[in-house]
């Protein structure tokens, strides 16, 4: 099993899209995939919000080191 992470998620996301996309599937399996991508998508929501607290600038000004969000 892969690590779950950003890109392992969005690649499981892509592969839900085709899936849905080929129309292969039934009502129920089809609701079951939209919702298994509908999770996964948050999930990869919460990873850019981390992602995004975590982006720092380090401004150098008269010597002193500064900190501020991105």
């Amino acid at each position: 099993m892969k690590e779950l992470n950003f890109e392992t998620s969005m690649e499981n996301l892509e592969k839900i899209v085709q899936e849905l996309e080929k129309g292969d599937l039934n009502l129920d399996d089809s609701i079951k995939k939209f919702e298994e991508g509908m999770k996964i998508s948050k999930d990869c929501n919460k990873f850019l919000e981390e992602a995004e607290k975590k982006i720092t600038v380090l401004i150098n000004e008269n010597g002193n080191i500064t900190e501020e969000e991105f």
